[in-house]
């Protein structure tokens, strides 16, 4: 057998190091979890202020609306660094 062969299938584990100029899968992921979090964590909220104050909608409205504010800060936050590179 060739030892020239065993060479080709090394991977160097530094090529896939944490780049910090693209954006990776556990990233994407990250971001995903953290914009459905802020959203529900708002509808949860509003609804046990509308459960309390005896109000039908209102809180509930309100808090998916702070969530989805929460949301697009946070997503904007996160993801300006990589846009500028």
């Amino acid at each position: 057998m060739d030892d020239d062969d065993d060479d080709d299938a090394y991977v160097d584990p530094a090529r896939f190091a944490d780049d910090s100029t693209s954006l990776g899968a556990r990233d994407l992921v990250t971001l995903g979890g953290f914009l459905v979090a802020s959203i529900v964590l708002g509808l949860v909220v509003g609804a046990v202020v509308d459960s309390s104050a005896g109000t039908s909608p209102v809180f509930v409205l309100v808090g998916v609306a702070v969530g989805i504010v929460v949301a697009g800060v946070g997503f904007w936050l996160r993801v300006r660094t990589f846009l500028r590179s």
